[in-house]
Formats: C-alpha cells, structure tokens, sequence
C-alpha cells in the first residue's frame, strides 16, 4: 500500500512541536506561555497546506487549534474527529534540554513529544494528505488545550462541535501501535477530619484530627489492598485507591484542631462518582471515626464497543498499513477519549511509542508516528466512506 506520509515531512514538525513551549499554565504558573503560541503554529502549518483551520479560546489565552478537511456536511459521508492535546506538564528538572528537540536514532528528545507532540504531528500530516484527496465525509481536527490538568479544551471542542454530526474520534496517545478500547476513570476526593486543640501537656483535654485521620488512612489501605484489587476489567485490571496528601496541626506542642487527606480512587467502567463517595464514608465508619467528604473533581472511564464503526475503521486501517491486526488493549490512565464518548461521540486510541511521559528524560520514535499518520489517514478514508 502506498504511504502518504513520511519522515521527510512528520519528523521536522515534531522537532518543531517540541521547540515551541506549552507548559499547562495551570500546572506551572512560572513556566510559561501555555498553549497560544503552539496552537498558532499548529494552525499555520495546516492553512499553509491546504487545510481550513482557525482558533477558538477554550478559557481566556488557551485556544484550541481546530481544522476541517472533507465535504462537509454536503457530501453525504460521516465525521470523524481526530483528537490530540498540545499542552505539556512542567520541564522543571529535567535531564535533557527540554526544548531543543535533539534528534539521535531516529528518536526527537524533548519535553511533550512523547507525550503528545508526535500524536498531534501525525494528525496534521494525516490531515495535510486528505486535503489532497476528495473524502466524501468529513474530518475534523481536536487539537486541544489543558488536557493536563481538566481538559478545558476537550469540553470546549464537544460543546461546539459535538451537535455536528460527528459519529468517531480517534485519539493518537502513545499506545505502542496497539488499539486502545478502555482506560481507567479517576475520583478526587477531600476527607476533613475535626480535633480538639489544646496545649501538649492537657492530654486530658486535646482531642488530635491527625490521630482521627491515621485511623481512617489505615482502613482506606486495608479497602484498597483487600476489597478495590479483587475488582478487575478485562482490559483494565483492578481498581485501586491511594492516600495523596495529607496536612494537619500547627505546630509540636498543640493537639491538631483539623487535617485534611486528599485521595485519589481510579475507577472502572460502571462505577460512579456516588459510588466512591459512599465507599469512603463506609470506610470512615469502620475506622470509628466521623470525616467531611468532599469530590472537588472527577473524569469517567472509557469503555468503548470493539465492533463499533471508528474501532472497525481503525483496526482494519492498520491491519492494511502495518500488515497484522492490532492489538486490543486499556490502559490505567485517563485520557480525552471519555469526554467525547460522554458527548455520544464513539471513542478509541490508537498511537506511536517512545518514553519518559511527564519524566526527567522524554523521547518519542519518529518511525511509529509515520505509521500512526498513516493509520489515520486509511482509517479516515474507511470510516467517512
């Protein structure tokens, strides 16, 4: 089969990609710019080959880059969205300069193209090569902000675009060439727990929130180890469960009037919100201890159809580029796939390798986004037809 993507073409757009800082401004408020500047690039290079794209501000100075290439809604045949996200967490302490994006065996080193510079190149080169063809549906571009932290960009595309028709996403995180069909959904949760201060000497009449919330960290890793593992996904694994902060008392000789425990519950497909709130009082109760529980944020899991029209297309697009049928797989962190499969838009992933996500050495194999580019682009022509 003949290929329309390249390295010639894909490798010097990652490069480019990774030079162009885009650290979450929300993660790391010194650092940096955000998204604007990689988001005007990313448009850019599209309309400079052909594709209509343009900007829209997910949140103030955090612009989404969205493109369209296709017949629109004219020409009979599906919509499909290809999704990748061009923010970044910190390059704070990493081992490598973050944004040289140095090139050593066949691998571009820099913060982002890993995770997910090369997904987003390989969207734009497979969108350039449709331009070029007639499609007879449509394929709109996703490439979002703040995925990172809360996914403003994601929401932001799905409340605009999600009305349009749009019946498949296809993903591009790194997923080694595999075909993700499910991940994992994750809970935030607060436990406050109340003492009573008083000098050090009074035992008598301190009352310590830290000693209250010892008992119930020590039953919330008792639920995890014994009860959260036995629950399992067959693509997925166990859910699971962990203490993730936790700060109290002011000082060595007063007993501590408050403490706070952030935890984090990652979550299977069927289980809610509702569900892990109900699961920590529970646990609270059997520690014999009373706590405030709070969820200040959560994301839903993924779990999409393996026969449904986008995973069809994908598996059969890279069982022709590749020559074997992917595998299947989830994957235990959270990803956008969720926000468009909770807008009624089918969702899956499919994506290239390399290393070193959120690490202090990052690296992504440039081989594996030519071929993921060129999955897109036979994945799109299968599914818009």
């Amino acid at each position: 089969m003949k290929q329309p993507v390249s390295a010639d073409v894909l490798l010097p757009l990652v490069r480019e990609l990774v030079a162009i800082p885009s650290v979450n401004p929300v993660l790391a408020p010194g650092e940096g710019a955000g998204e604007a500047a990689i988001a005007a690039y990313c448009r850019d290079w599209l309309q400079a080959r052909g594709v209509r794209a343009w900007l829209e501000e997910a949140a103030p100075a955090r612009p989404n880059c969205v493109a369209e290439v296709g017949r629109g809604g004219g020409g009979g045949g599906a919509t499909l969205v290809l999704c990748g996200h061009i923010d970044t967490v910190s390059a704070a302490g990493m081992d490598i300069e973050p944004f040289a994006a140095a090139v050593r065996d066949g691998r571009v080193y820099g913060r982002g193209g890993y995770d997910m510079k090369g997904g987003v190149a390989a969207i734009m080169t497979a969108a350039a090569a449709l331009a070029r063809e007639p499609l007879p549906g449509r394929v709109l571009l996703a490439l979002v902000c703040d995925e990172e932290h809360a996914s403003l960009g994601a929401d932001d595309f799905v409340r605009r675009h999600g009305a349009d028709g749009a019946s498949g996403c296809i993903l591009t995180e790194p997923s080694d060439g595999a075909l993700v069909l499910a991940h994992k959904g994750f809970v935030w949760a607060e436990l406050v727990t109340e003492g009573v201060a008083a000098h050090g000497s009074r035992w008598q009449e301190g009352v310590s929130a830290v000693g209250r919330m010892a008992r119930i960290v020590a039953e919330l890793e008792r639920f995890d180890r014994e009860e959260l593992r036995r629950r399992t996904h067959p693509l997925l694994g166990p859910a699971s469960l962990h203490c993730a902060t936790i700060a109290g008392g002011t000082g060595f000789s007063t007993y501590a009037a408050e403490c706070r425990l952030r935890v984090e519950r990652r979550t299977l497909p069927g289980e809610t919100p509702k569900q892990v709130e109900r699961e920590l009082l529970d646990a609270v109760a059997r520690a014999g201890e009373r706590a405030e529980v709070t969820l200040p944020f959560h994301r839903p899991p993924l779990e999409s159809d393996r026969a449904s029209p986008v995973a069809t297309a994908v598996r059969s697009a890279a069982t022709a580029v590749t020559g074997r049928e992917p595998a299947e797989t989830g994957v235990a962190y959270w990803m956008d796939a969720a926000v468009f499969a909770g807008a009624g838009i089918p969702a899956v992933d499919f994506g290239g390798s390399g290393a070193g996500a959120h690490a202090a050495v990052e690296w992504t194999d440039v081989d594996s986004w030519v071929t993921t580019a060129n999955v897109l682009v036979e994945a799109a022509r299968r599914f818009c037809s």
